[in-house]
Order: C-alpha cells, then structure tokens, then sequence
C-alpha cells in the first residue's frame, strides 16, 4: 500500500510540474508576443508644443499605430511630416479630407465642414472663445486639412491656406495614428464624436487593448505558474518526510 501511496504522490508531483511548465511557457509566449506586436504596429513620438492642448500636452510621449494615408479619417490625430512645414514630424488633428469643403467659424463659433457644424468636445475654452478664422476653403483630393487643437498658438493648415494645396497636406505624408499616451499614463485619447455622422465615419481603435491584454496575462500566467510550481514542489518534499514511528507498549 505504501509503495501504491507513492507512486500516486510521483504522479501527482509529475501532473503538478507539467502544469506549471504550461502556464510559464504559454505565459512567456503572450508576454513576448505583445511586445512583438506592439513594436511591429505602434511607433513612440515625443510631442514638441502645447498645439495639441489639452489633449496633448508638451513632453507627453504617444503612442502611434503605423498607417497608410488612405487610412486617415476626420478626427484622427495623426503624426506627418509636411517639408514646407518643417522637417521634423509633427502633430495634429485631421479634420477635412479630400472633397471637403471647410470654413470656419459660423455664428456659435464651431469650425463646419461640408456645411455641417462640427461639435469639437477636445477644444480648450480658449480656442473656442478665440476660433481660428479662416474661409470657405476645398481640400484637394488626395490631401487633409489639419488643425491643432489648441487653435490660437497652432501653426496648422489654417496659417498655410494661402499655400500651394489651400494648406492642405499629401496624405503620402502621414506616418501614424495617435492612439494613446504612454507617458505620462494618460491612456487612450478619446473618440472625435463630432465627425461621426460624416462620410466614411471616424476611426476604429487599434489593437493596443488587445496587445495590453496580452502582455498582462502573459505576466500573471509566467507569476502564477512559477509560485504554482514551487508550492507543488514544497508539498511534494513535505509528503516525503518518513512519519514518526509508533511505541509499542512494553511487555504484557
């Protein structure tokens, strides 16, 4: 029976181990694998300027998901590089694309495109005190019209509009889509709701929760597998110990 005992205590301390090499390995593979994926698809940027304040403030580092220009939407905040511009990328927010005809502001002061009045729930109150006032203004196809955020220190397509392109920018020029804050951990910038009802409708979220996901669950499966293990091992070593042995009573 002794011998049977064991072997049941081998086998148990056998399944235990198995167990805890799945949860560590599988754990190591989204660990790593979000990473991975996060490095392949989301590039970091450090933001210059306040032009994109409140919801960019300066020295807040972003993340950016790696898209083509014919992916751009009205109210993605887009990382682009524009030569007439500058040489260093910059950023701003998307909000007229090829077609659109945009003027700003009409008697709420609300920046409108293709004749629909735009709410604009990110704007600072100073910008929408302010505006930034510019004509009635057709975007070129194959280009986007941008504006910063905080429109009254913002050196967008509004003070280029006399510009080759009426201060529009080459879709060709955008390199990413802002998606959230890495630093400091502000999260995920919030959905442009104002553009929705238009053509084409605004940008879905990217994979990043997902990628998150992946690498926190790695994280708890490697932890938790690893302590899983070692307590298997610790009740294993316990059940090994020879019982004390029993007295018997002397003579009869």
């Amino acid at each position: 029976m002794s011998r049977a005992r064991g072997t049941g205590r081998s086998a148990g301390r056998s399944g235990s181990s198995a167990v805890s090499g799945i949860a560590v390995a599988l754990g190591c593979v989204l660990f790593l694998g979000g990473f991975i994926w996060g490095a392949l698809v989301y590039q970091p940027y450090t933001v210059p300027t306040n032009s994109m304040s409140p919801t960019i403030e300066a020295g807040q580092r972003v993340l950016a998901q790696r898209i083509d220009g014919d992916e751009v939407r009205r109210g993605d905040v887009v990382v682009f590089k524009e030569k007439a511009w500058g040489d260093l990328p910059m950023v701003k927010r998307v909000v007229a694309v090829g077609g659109d005809k945009i003027a700003c502001c009409d008697a709420k002061g609300r920046m409108t495109v293709n004749g629909k009045a735009i709410e604009e729930s990110y704007l600072p109150t100073s910008a929408r005190d302010a505006g930034t006032s510019f004509p009635p203004t057709t975007v070129p196809k194959g280009r986007i019209f941008l504006l910063g955020d905080d429109r009254s220190i913002s050196l967008d397509s509004s003070a280029h509009i006399e510009d080759a392109g009426n201060g529009a920018v080459p879709v060709s020029g955008v390199d990413a889509r802002v998606e959230a804050i890495a630093w400091p951990m502000d999260g995920m910038l919030a959905g442009a709701d104002g553009f929705k009802d238009l053509p084409g409708g605004i940008s879905e979220p990217g994979p990043l929760r997902l990628m998150i996901a992946a690498v926190i669950g790695g994280a708890v499966l490697v932890l938790g597998g690893a302590a899983y293990g070692s307590l298997a091992a610790r009740a294993g070593r316990r059940g090994r110990r020879p019982a004390a042995r029993r007295e018997e009573p002397a003579g009869v």
